[in-house]
């Protein structure tokens, strides 16, 4: 293969895009060729809601092209399909459908495939704004929707029914960060002719690509790190095929979701240094984690790349690498210790979202929103984004954070 490229270059017929660029070129390169754009490396932001047309013809069948074509600002720019080819590229999907939000492309997703009476399965590990969409939105239009537990794998063909329309899952897990086997499941539900859907914003397309998993939609909150600066809001999703592809561009127009041209620009921009900046923040957080794990008050690591992970096989078999978010569970903090935490922290700041630049730490309580309780997870936990700050600043933010819960325990 790499003499044949050598070949080609040399040659000059290697095309651009071609299926053997290595995972960073394909990220720097993704998208449209400058060539189509007078030159310009990045895609001009087009802003527009009314499209004008030459003909009546043209005009009456301007529907025919919602799929690919620019016909009205709603549906779509050349900023939006531009920064939707990068990423198809990268997922090695079909299509990506670029919606206003992460939470706009899950809901989106959730709502295209399922009607009254039908069945939803769904893991119990996932986001806590989807599971009240499907609480407060969803199960109101007459969905039966069943959770099930991160770890059930080929099991969750015990859980499908006729009536099983779509398997909905988040690896790793929300707050826990919990491994699910996608393979496993993919083949379960493939085998009986149902959908498969994955939010894949932790690891991003580039080190876990669900859709070669046997995955159906792959979802991602592009306000995280394919953005990577915390500016913008995104989201995408991209399909398996073709089939698929329509189903959600019909439903993103009928629900009028539409993404900002400016924030696509954002995010395509973003997407070129995805690779660099992932790195770093993987790099960083195992420093912190290692760190971490000497901690007496640390119990546990929630990291699916750390050894001591439940999840760490599965992740090592179907993952490239790790991003910067992950869980620390502590022996217990009251209020006045979660105060003294995180109240005088200097470099990590208390917010929410992650995949930026910069360092956050936030206090967790996934237990009271589970259908299922898992003792070794649901204790008192710190949420933590490793940014790209000096390893050595947050480290010693961390160490003075702890030793502030140790004077004020030393007190009482």
């Amino acid at each position: 293969m790499k003499d044949n490229r050598k070949r080609e270059k040399a040659l000059g017929t290697l095309e651009r895009g071609d299926s053997g660029w290595r995972e960073a070129t394909r990220i720097v390169h993704g998208g449209p060729k400058p060539s189509e754009q007078s030159g310009v490396i990045n895609p001009p932001i087009y802003r527009a809601s009314t499209i004008i047309y030459d003909t009546v013809d043209a005009y009456i069948d301007r529907h025919k092209g919602l799929y690919g074509d620019v016909i009205y600002g709603l549906y779509g720019t050349r900023s939006t399909y531009a920064l939707a080819e990068a990423i198809a590229e990268l997922e090695q999907g079909s299509a990506t459908v670029i919606t206003s939000s992460g939470t706009s492309a899950i809901a989106l997703t959730l709502s295209a495939f399922v009607e009254a009476g039908d069945h939803l399965l769904v893991a119990d590990c996932i986001y806590g704004p989807t599971r009240k969409f499907l609480s407060e939105i969803l199960s109101k239009f007459g969905v039966d929707i069943e959770y099930f537990k991160a770890d059930i794998a080929g099991g969750v063909a015990e859980l499908c029914r006729p009536e099983t329309k779509l398997i909905y899952m988040e690896t790793p897990g929300s707050q826990t960060f919990d491994i699910i086997d996608i393979p496993a499941i993919s083949a379960v539900a493939r085998a009986r002719g149902i959908l498969t859907a994955v939010d894949n914003t932790w690891a991003t397309p580039l080190y876990f690509k669900p859709l070669l998993h046997g995955v159906d939609l792959s979802i991602a909150s592009a306000t995280k790190y394919l953005s990577g600066h915390s500016d913008c809001l995104l989201g995408a999703i991209t399909a398996s095929d073709e089939a698929v592809f329509r189903r959600i561009k019909d439903v993103a127009a009928r629900w009028g979701n539409c993404a900002s041209p400016d924030d696509c620009y954002l995010v395509q921009r973003g997407l070129r240094t995805l690779d660099t900046r992932l790195e770093r923040h993987q790099r960083t957080a195992f420093a912190l984690v290692d760190w971490l794990v000497e901690q007496p008050e640390v119990q546990a690591i929630l990291y699916p790349a750390h050894p001591n992970d439940p999840g760490h096989a599965i992740w090592k078999r179907d993952f490239t690498g790790a991003s910067g978010l992950f869980g620390v569970q502590l022996d217990g903090l009251n209020e006045n210790e979660t105060r003294a935490f995180f109240d005088h922290m200097w470099t990590f700041q208390l917010g929410s979202s992650w995949g930026g630049f910069e360092s956050l730490a936030v206090p967790a309580w996934p237990a009271p929103v589970r259908a299922f309780s898992n003792k070794e997870r649901d204790g008192a936990l710190i949420r933590i984004h490793a940014g790209l700050e000096a390893v050595d600043d947050l480290i010693d933010d961390l160490d003075a954070a702890f030793d502030r819960v140790r004077t004020l325990r030393r007190s009482n």
